[in-house]
């Protein structure tokens, strides 16, 4: 094979255009009534997004490069790794743990609803696990790195994260009874809307998409999500349903006088794929050498960050919870009365 031909299979393969252009070569337009004809056709939207976003930075002059270098390195780091990895996870979780399922489901309409709630759920206990534990965060860090929101951001992940979500999440939905072929057909759904919710303000300014605001995750609370601002750390893990944020009250909207600042609270060099990579690890290491006894050593992999052996906790939730006192006491002050 060569060089052009990768080039071409690389282009193709990031844009979702492969199935399309076999489809338009063998004239077998047949396959748009199946599934797996569904998935060529949509493949391609989220990747035609990003140049759209780029294109229209370009013209409103708004475009910086560094907004999409790391995230552009981080996914060539990940491209011929994770993948295989994830594959693997998937199809090791359901072949242990099927025969272990509390019922089986079908692939039918009311069994889908059924399954993409469980699916929400394992979403959320994975997504809640790698903010909540230090050693997991690690791993999710790369992800809430980026200083801005595009559709770049989806791409940028650490490359044992995806193999880590897909076990938690994979692991869940069988044992609940999810059907192999409708978790996969809830993980296309899935990954679509997940990858969409990044989407910039040079496409959507006003990412509440109306309505829609009220019964599904939108780029708004995604864009909640990755903020650093107090109010909103650790807030919004789902992906598309956000009935388990309502029941865990992780809930946020998007507050109209709290602009939103990206990234993550450490000190850090943005533009560094080292330090985006590796950073957290690195921080992590420094904070297990330094603690006294191994039970604090452990507790640092495992406690949520910013936690620390001396008391002086500076968590995302003890944060949360600082500023939402201060903001009572605020508007409860003989001022405002």
């Amino acid at each position: 094979m060569n060089i052009f031909q990768i080039f071409y299979n690389e282009l193709t393969g990031f844009f979702g255009i492969g199935g399309i252009v076999k489809m338009v070569q063998t004239g077998n337009y047949g396959s748009l009534s199946t599934f797996e004809g569904i998935q060529h056709i949509i493949a391609p939207i989220i990747p035609l997004l990003l140049l759209l976003e780029i294109i229209r930075a370009f013209f409103y002059k708004r475009f910086k490069i560094d907004e999409y270098r790391i995230p552009f390195f981080v996914f060539v780091v990940n491209r011929f790794i994770s993948r295989f990895i994830s594959i693997a996870a998937v199809a090791f979780c359901i072949g242990i743990l099927e025969k272990h399922a509390i019922f089986t489901t079908t692939f039918t309409w009311y069994w889908l609803i059924y399954g993409y709630i469980i699916w929400e759920f394992s979403h959320f206990v994975y997504h809640a696990l790698a903010h909540k534990v230090r050693i997991l965060w690690c791993l999710h860090s790369t992800h809430h790195a980026p200083q801005q929101m595009n559709l770049s951001v989806n791409f940028a992940h650490f490359f044992l994260e995806a193999p880590y979500a897909d076990v938690i999440r994979t692991s869940i939905c069988i044992l609940l009874g999810v059907n192999p072929a409708l978790l996969f057909f809830i993980m296309f759904i899935d990954g679509f809307w997940g990858s969409f919710i990044h989407i910039g303000e040079n496409v959507i300014k006003d990412g509440r998409l109306g309505f829609l605001n009220r019964i599904l995750l939108t780029p708004s609370h995604h864009r909640v999500h990755h903020a650093k601002n107090p109010l909103y750390m650790d807030t919004n893990f789902c992906n598309l349903l956000n009935i388990w944020d309502r029941i865990f009250n992780t809930y946020q909207d998007e507050r109209k006088d709290i602009k939103i600042e990206y990234g993550i609270t450490r000190e850090m060099n943005p533009n560094s794929l080292w330090d985006v990579y590796f950073g957290e690890f690195i921080c992590l290491g420094k904070d297990i050498v330094a603690a006294p006894g191994l039970k604090n050593k452990f507790l640092y992999i495992v406690m949520p960050p910013g936690w620390s052996h001396t008391g002086d906790h500076k968590t995302a939730k003890i944060t949360r919870q600082s500023f939402i006192e201060e903001q009572q006491q605020m508007n409860n002050s003989p001022i405002n009365s």
